[in-house]
């Protein structure tokens, strides 16, 4: 029986969530011997080799005669500094804190993405989005501990970084509809590599390999992050992303097993129960926002 285009949407999307991590933990390894930004860099400059390949199969970037300049150039430009900014706070919390509660702190982007598009695009939301949002952010608080006496300021970083992924996914309903995504990804990767590779000049400069088998592992954490954005380019051109996102809250188990496997790490305390708040928010997001969806779809024109 063959296998219907949202099933394998979803395994596309499975696998580059384990792709994601598989990169987070060569980032954690690295991050001892090598700053974040210039990790950052790295990976921005392999991601865009799968990133010029997703536009060369995107069909409307050849439909709209293979157009690479974009009227939102300087829009764009601020996209990718913001990306720069969110992947440095990333992955410098990964050097910081345990792989489990940096990569769960992430998901506070679905309920800041909710709170974004209020204020940028003036989205009216409802009682049980708002509710929605205030159990992510309660498990957040739960998960970072302000005020507990295991508190990290370091817990802020991943925190800071879901909030610039929350702004650049919600800026990107604010490009020209005309813009393909894949161009639009294409940009975000340049800017992005070209954004990290100044703050790393800026900051700790590129360090000298500090044994050989580290080229292995750079080149395979890029390798990794590349082929993650890739099928997941695929996986969202096959579905609608309704369909996709209430999987990417396995992530959060996935996280703690391989920090678990990898590093030896069990915070138990620190992630329970808050982590269940922020997948029950998100989750509850994705149902709310999929009904809308529903309903807008059955109303006679």
């Amino acid at each position: 029986m063959p296998m219907n285009r949202t099933t394998l949407a979803i395994i596309f999307s499975l696998i580059a969530l384990v792709l994601f991590d598989m990169m987070g933990l060569i980032i954690k390894r690295l991050s001892p011997n090598y700053g974040a930004a210039e990790l950052s860099a790295y990976r921005n400059i392999a991601g865009l080799i799968p990133a010029a390949i997703a536009l060369w199969w995107s069909p409307d970037w050849h439909k709209n005669g293979r157009i690479l300049k974009i009227r939102q150039w300087k829009f764009a430009l601020m996209r990718g500094i913001i990306l720069t900014f969110a992947q440095y706070f990333f992955y410098l919390s990964l050097g910081l804190l345990s792989f489990a509660t940096a990569s769960t702190i992430t998901y506070a982007n679905a309920p800041i993405m909710v709170a974004l598009a209020v204020v940028l695009l003036g989205e009216k939301v409802g009682v049980v989005r708002w509710i929605a949002v205030l159990m992510g952010f309660a498990g957040v608080m739960m998960v970072v501990g302000p005020g507990r006496d295991t508190f990290q300021p370091a817990a802020l970083l991943p925190l800071a970084a879901a909030a610039c992924y929350a702004l650049v996914a919600v800026t990107t309903r604010m490009m020209d509809d005309d813009v393909p995504s894949a161009l639009i990804n294409l940009y975000s990767s340049a800017l992005a590599a070209i954004g990290s590779l100044t703050l790393a000049l800026f900051t700790v400069g590129f360090s000298p390999l500090s044994q050989t088998s580290d080229l292995g592992w750079i080149i395979a954490m890029g390798g990794f992050g590349g082929t993650a954005v890739l099928f997941l380019i695929i996986s969202y051109r096959m579905t609608e992303q309704s369909n996709l996102a209430p999987f990417s809250y396995f992530g959060i188990p996935l996280a703690f097993v391989l920090g678990w496997l990898f590093y030896g790490e069990a915070p138990w305390s620190d992630l329970f129960p808050g982590a269940l708040f922020i997948t029950a928010g998100g989750l509850l997001i994705v149902w709310r926002e999929r009904k809308n969806r529903n309903a807008t779809a059955q109303t006679p024109p």
